[in-house]
């Protein structure tokens, strides 16, 4: 599990496929890396991926075919910024929401926008991930934890304050450019128990 609050900016060093699957080489640039271990879950632009190699300044990690498929990953062009970030300790602080690395589908920046100090970032989404976006609610995007203000039929738009421009990949994030989104784990779980009581009741009739 991972928490949206983003350790470091890394870099896309080297990609070399693999029968079909991707071995890529990170560089973890700013990423806190002095203690890593083998088998450990970094989340690379929120993809959960899983370390089987590394020095001390970069790790390797291999994607599968369904991964490359459903995240951008597999588009990436080597140098890309990164946002990355370990995985969450069991003492670790919830400063963001709860992630678990799993990206639900691709959305795309629209716009931005300068409101004061900030920004103001709209992207679009999958249409069968809009249901889970809320106003107010918590969404990952690139592996960043992010409070939505507006949701519609096409999209949703955060505010991003210069920290987070800075600290993340949202520095060098173009218009166009996709993203990887994750919506609220929560969201997920209560369509599960409803849709579970409700047929649990047409059972019972």
């Amino acid at each position: 599990m991972f928490t949206g609050i983003i350790e470091g900016v890394g870099r896309l060093a080297a990609r070399e496929p693999r029968g079909g699957d991707v071995r890529f080489t990170f560089a973890t640039g700013s990423l806190p890396f002095a203690d890593v271990r083998l088998g450990e879950s970094i989340a690379v632009n929120g993809v959960c991926l899983t370390v089987i190699a590394f020095d001390a300044s970069s790790f390797q990690a291999d994607a599968s075919t369904e991964t490359l498929s459903l995240t951008t990953l597999g588009t990436l062009a080597e140098g890309a910024a990164l946002n990355l970030e370990r995985a969450m300790r069991p003492d670790d602080r919830l400063g963001g929401h709860l992630v678990s690395g799993h990206v639900d589908g691709i959305g795309k920046v629209l716009s931005v926008h300068e409101d004061a100090r900030a920004q103001r970032w709209r992207f679009s989404a999958p249409a069968p991930l809009l249901k889970y976006i809320a106003k107010k609610g918590s969404i990952c995007v690139d592996g960043v934890s992010l409070t939505v203000n507006e949701v519609d039929e096409e999209g949703f738009e955060v505010a991003l304050i210069p920290h987070t421009v800075a600290h993340t990949r949202f520095a060098e994030t173009q218009l166009g450019d996709a993203v990887n989104l994750e919506i609220d784990l929560v969201a997920r779980y209560v369509e599960r128990l409803l849709g579970a009581r409700a047929g649990g009741e047409g059972a019972a009739a």
